[in-house]
């Protein structure tokens, strides 16, 4: 195996992982910054606070895909090239990496849980299905989003492990980075962790009334409201 091509697919995979969708769906559709407003999080979920359904749902699918697809295009196309599993791993790492640290937007990029999805139904549609089934139950019962993620990231490298030959033969590499993956979303909620634990987090449903404010101003304002 030509050592190049590993390197070359997980360079690829980070800057597809670098496109911020959120930002530049926005951008697109004529809507401020995502990360002027709300939470600062250039994301689906802040999307949502500028008040378009529309872009928020193309945000969450572009950002899914783009964990979705430099997966899959190893598994189907890397074999020929001796890409294995190591590969699959290290590209579904690289593309979260970007979505989390984006080199086209200076390094400051979202919480990566609609990537990581992306990546996770990339190894395995019934994985990604079991953990976005996850995340709807939690977020149903509960109306919080980072709760969801946060259970759903927790259960993700558990489903893989425990499921193993039964839907799918665990492997190392991918064990490895989906566990990764699991403790980055947790790193980048810890904030979410706190209000969630002094009981200031917003609900989803929850009326709008920092959309249209500064992310900064936003924030000083949230122990007012919640």
């Amino acid at each position: 195996m030509n050592a190049l091509y590993p390197l070359l697919a997980v360079v690829a995979a980070y800057l597809i992982g670098s496109l911020s969708f959120a930002v530049i769906v926005s951008r697109v559709m004529g809507l401020n910054d995502p990360r002027t407003y709300g939470s600062g999080n250039p994301g689906a979920t802040n999307v949502l606070r500028s008040g378009s359904k529309a872009a928020a749902a193309v945000t969450l699918l572009l950002d899914a895909v783009k964990g979705w697809l430099p997966v899959v295009l190893v598994k189907w196309f890397g074999a020929d090239l001796g890409l294995g599993d190591s590969t699959v791993a290290l590209v579904g790492l690289a593309a979260f990496l970007g979505h989390l640290y984006p080199v086209f937007f200076g390094f400051v990029g979202g919480k990566g849980v609609a990537t990581a999805l992306g990546v996770l139904l990339g190894i395995s549609g019934w994985l990604g299905l079991a953990t976005a089934l996850t995340w709807l139950i939690v977020a149903v019962f509960f109306r919080y989003s980072s709760l969801a993620a946060l259970i759903a990231s927790v259960f993700a490298p558990l489903y893989y492990v425990l499921c193993s030959g039964l839907v799918w033969d665990a492997e190392p590499p991918i064990t490895a980075a989906v566990v990764v993956m699991a403790m980055l979303l947790i790193w980048r909620h810890r904030e979410n962790i706190q209000r969630l634990m002094a009981g200031k987090e917003s609900k989803l449903g929850k009326k709008k009334a920092d959309a249209a404010k500064p992310a900064d101003a936003a924030a000083k304002s949230k122990g007012k409201h919640h």
